[in-house]
């Protein structure tokens, strides 16, 4: 586990009577994006599919949101805003504790218990209690913090565990057809569909998985001239002339948690984080280098978290509806049998294209709080090797995580661009359920 990063306590100790006071806690933006990081390191060791890190990091954020949301009166509990969201109940009767310090635990404490290998995280959060306790802060204060965030992240599993996620396992094995223009597994790995049954999951904010259904997929056909065999060619031309700036673009949107590598007569899993864990490392850059405090940063990763949960949900659901063929399985059928993509292919149908779904309804709630032209530098992915890349706008990015498929040759230019519509869709409609909501609760709270 690695060391705390640039813990910034800041500690005013006040001083009456000459007897010395509990230091304040104040925490900082940095401070849930280490959480977050930490999650991120877990689901990288798991192999964590891209829906299922969503749903992790979005049930994480509740927990420190809630905590956040009955101490800052700018922030709304998501009791009646999300669908079946609970009244999320303050432990009663208990006081010495540090609210922010009980958010960062909440979440730590919903990690643990909802990732397979959360408990690696213990060791983080005792590590982070040390430097608590090094600081000056009492015993006191670090029981009664642990026990507020146990309490509130008892309520957010509680909730979890009823969005159906868990009744997955008991539905019938998906099979793949061998329909002509189907999807069927990839090499090298040939794994199984991931989570074909995801649209059966609880959405946080859309009325049903297929809220924003997009136009079919352009009908497979073989026919020299048609729309698909269009589309066909135009994956294979560009993957026999990739741009070294394509190449760079691909390889930085990659994101995907299943890669295999050969290695001789072995094949070595390459360690990679999903495409939502790249969105809230995003998500993390904009808030430092905004600089906004902890609630207003606990709100903003929150909120694209359920965004990105509501994409995957939509764009899933459409996946294993049309279940179109791999660009990789159709041109080496039908075009080219040596023809390998620059990217693996992911394990699940192709259409829609899950990257250009979630990246742009995370695009489109990072543009809310931060504006059309906020400019950023991307690190995100400079731990695995790969340089920064620099952009003026969220959509910016969102664009090009979107072509980084074509250019990968793994997705069809119509998933790419019907998925960048369901994920404006996604975005904007999270944002009028989550904001108008929260204004109408407000309204009516006050009026009792």
């Amino acid at each position: 586990m690695k060391k705390l990063l640039s813990f910034l306590l800041i500690l005013t100790v006040v001083t009456a009577c000459r007897q010395k006071q509990e230091p304040e806690l104040h925490f900082s933006s940095k401070q849930i994006n280490q959480v977050l990081a930490e999650m991120t390191d877990i689901m990288v060791h798991d192999v964590t599919n891209p829906p299922l890190a969503a749903r992790f990091f979005s049930y994480a954020c509740l927990a420190g949101y809630e905590v956040v949301s009955q101490h800052d009166s700018a922030v709304q509990s998501m009791h009646g805003v999300l669908n079946d969201y609970p009244l999320i109940q303050k432990p009663a009767d208990l006081s010495a504790y540090s609210y922010q310090l009980s958010a960062l635990l909440a979440m730590m404490e919903t990690a643990k218990k909802m990732q397979p290998s959360g408990s690696l995280l213990e060791a983080y959060q005792q590590e982070f209690l040390d430097s608590c306790r090094s600081a000056g802060v009492s015993e006191q204060v670090l029981r009664n913090s642990v026990k507020y965030a146990q309490e509130i992240s008892g309520q957010i599993l509680a909730y979890a565990k009823a969005d159906n996620y868990n009744r997955i396992s008991n539905y019938p094995r998906y099979s793949p057809t061998e329909e002509e223009g189907a999807w069927y597994p990839t090499p090298p790995g040939f794994f199984a569909p991931v989570e074909p049954y995801f649209n059966t999951v609880r959405p946080f904010t859309l009325d049903t998985c297929s809220q924003f259904k997009p136009a079919p997929p352009v009908a497979f056909s073989l026919e020299k001239g048609s729309s698909f065999y269009k589309l066909l060619q135009e994956v294979y031309e560009e993957g026999k002339d990739l741009s070294a700036e394509h190449q760079q673009i691909a390889a930085f949107w990659d994101c995907n948690p299943f890669a295999l590598q050969e290695n001789g007569h072995l094949m070595v899993g390459m360690k990679k984080i999903s495409p939502g864990a790249h969105w809230m490392g995003i998500t993390g850059i904009a808030c430092e280098k905004a600089k906004l405090d902890f609630p207003e940063a606990m709100k903003v990763n929150t909120m694209v978290s359920v965004a990105l949960m509501d994409g995957f949900i939509a764009c899933w659901d459409e996946k294993f509806r049309s279940n179109r063929i791999r660009p990789e399985t159709a041109i080496r059928q039908h075009l080219d049998p040596s023809w390998k993509p620059l990217l693996q292919t992911p394990p699940f149908p192709e259409y829609l294209s899950g990257h250009s779904t979630i990246s742009s309804a995370a695009a489109v709630v990072l543009t809310h709080y931060f504006g059309d032209n906020f400019q950023y530098t991307d690190t995100v992915e400079e731990r695995f090797g790969l340089p920064s890349r620099q952009f003026t706008s969220f959509q910016q990015a969102a664009e090009e995580a979107g072509v980084s498929r074509l250019y990968g040759g793994i997705h069809f230019m119509d998933a790419v661009d019907n998925g960048r519509t369901q994920g404006l869709q996604v975005g904007e409609w999270v944002l009028q359920k989550v904001e108008k909501e929260a204004v109408k609760t407000r309204i009516v709270a006050q009026a009792k």
